[in-house]
């Protein structure tokens, strides 16, 4: 079932070897820009319609009253809540520390500069539907945003047949306090996130994980807002060596497969019995899980392992591959951490599975995807935040530097640039 590449043999390797990026086609972009412009000049309008085209949905009232919201919360299984509440307290509690503090510099003749961090006022949240539900996703985008301090975030996730959203997600956001929360989805719900309609108000910046239209439809719409990225299928990557255990490797792999069919689950190993051993374990395992389809799917078609030379070969693969999750399980997991150069979320060690940052431990599950953890980050505060610069001179800090800067305007052809700083110079007695 799992793919074999041997590259003990040979240091080179392509990521383009398993087949792991995938991008939206051109088909897919102009269906997309066809949703976004329709919802721009239809509105409301537009979301109906195709909540009937893609969802099977017939909807009335696009928002889902409070009173909806709190009663999901209400219904819910009381240990689920409890544990919705205290995975929520560790992501908070974890979040909180990335807030960044405003800082000053001194400057001559009691001048200042100053740096300072500001909320955007209004957050989007994209929660998908679909093959399951994602409470989780709820609380990894929400709290981040309330952690910056963003004023509204409107939340927006797409309807069963019944024009229903799944109640654990609506109990996740009553948990939360989120009083604005829209029945729509796929493309056209980033559309009116980003543009507006009569019901969904815009908004400053779209986070959250969705399918092929959802992220090319944030693509599109980047410029009108900020994203927190582009989220391809999920992947996991397995760096070990033959003290992790088979089982475990291969319930982490299994876990990452049951996402969807293009989620991609790599084990990069040195040893051939731990590859075996795995190998086994997951045909062992697939037939007692009730998406057993789905996952024999993704691991058929990418899936695999990788047999190194070294691990010091596996961690140059690793960072090759750029994974959204990383898994390092070997006898010295602290001498392999450092040599890991990209990865979204990495978990270290035999009892730190991926599942535990899915749901509990606190560090966001919104991660990059398809070897952008090259270049960008997990979902965070930052995502919710800008930063200002604040420029304080005073009358004798200014006459000091104003030759300078008109000079340095001249030198750019700048003339209007060069009067507004010599007229803010010392006057010449006459």
């Amino acid at each position: 079932m799992l793919r074999q590449f041997d590259l003990r043999s040979s240091r080179t390797f392509s990521p383009d070897l398993l087949q792991t990026r995938r991008t939206s086609s051109q088909k897919v972009g102009k269906t997309v820009a066809a949703i976004i412009r329709r919802v721009q000049l239809q509105g409301d309008d537009a979301l109906r319609y195709y909540s009937r085209k893609f969802d099977g949905a017939e909807i009335t009232s696009l928002r889902i009253p409070e009173k909806k919201i709190w009663s999901a919360l209400a219904d819910a299984d009381p240990r689920f809540v409890r544990i919705l509440r205290e995975a929520a307290a560790n992501i908070w509690k974890f979040h909180i520390h990335q807030r960044r503090p405003a800082w000053r510099l001194g400057e001559r003749f009691n001048s200042s500069l100053r740096q300072i961090y500001l909320p955007v006022e209004r957050a989007g949240v994209y929660i998908p539907g679909g093959k399951a539900a994602y409470p989780s996703t709820v609380l990894m985008n929400v709290i981040p945003a309330k952690v910056a301090g963003v004023r509204e975030i409107v939340l927006v996730s797409p309807p069963d047949k019944e024009g229903n959203v799944h109640r654990d997600v609506l109990a996740a956001a009553a948990l939360l306090d989120i009083k604005h929360v829209f029945r729509v989805g796929g493309a056209q719900a980033i559309a009116a996130l980003a543009y507006g309609t009569k019901s969904i108000p815009s908004v400053d910046v779209i986070v959250g994980p969705g399918n092929v239209f959802v992220a090319t439809a944030k693509r599109i719409v980047f410029g009108q807002v900020g994203i927190d990225g582009v989220a391809g299928p999920s992947e996991v990557v397995i760096l070990a060596d033959e003290s992790a255990r088979p089982d475990f490797i291969a319930s982490d792999m299994l876990a990452q497969a049951e996402h969807d069919e293009s989620a991609s689950s790599i084990l990069v190993t040195p040893s051939v019995r731990l590859a075996e051993s795995v190998g086994r374990e997951v045909v062992k395992m697939l037939h007692i899980l009730p998406r057993n389809s789905i996952i024999a799917s993704s691991l058929k078609n990418c899936g695999g392992t990788i047999l190194v030379k070294d691990l010091k070969h596996g961690a140059e693969i690793v960072n090759a591959l750029a994974p959204e999750h990383l898994s390092i399980v070997t006898r010295n997991d602290g001498a392999i951490l450092k040599k890991i150069k990209h990865a979204g979320s990495i978990f270290v060690g035999n009892y730190s599975p991926v599942a535990v940052g899915d749901y509990f431990a606190g560090p966001n599950h919104v991660l990059p995807t398809e070897r952008t953890a090259r270049f960008s980050s997990p979902l965070s505060v930052d995502n919710f935040t800008k930063k200002s610069s604040v420029i304080q001179y005073t009358k004798r800090k200014m006459e000091s530097v104003s030759e300078k800067v008109a000079l340095f305007a001249e030198h750019e052809g700048l003339t209007a640039h060069a009067l507004s700083a010599r007229l803010r110079g010392k006057r010449k007695r006459r």
